[in-house]
């Protein structure tokens, strides 16, 4: 399975992917689509700082 540890930070932080993806500005679908495969760098920096804002750590953007 790919993006383990993304997938564990979404779970730890007691967030749905529904609400990481509205975060970062796409579909749940295609959040769903791009934990497929290993998340490019742009990817997982974006999905890190939204789990990050929903958990009230921070600004998403």
């Amino acid at each position: 399975m790919h993006n383990i540890e993304i997938r564990q930070a979404i779970k730890a932080a007691r967030l749905m992917q529904y609400e990481v993806a509205a975060a970062v500005g796409v579909s749940e679908s295609t959040l769903c689509k791009w934990f497929r495969r290993e998340l490019t760098d742009e990817q997982r920096e974006r999905v890190l700082a939204a789990i990050d804002a929903l958990k009230g750590g921070g600004a998403c953007g």
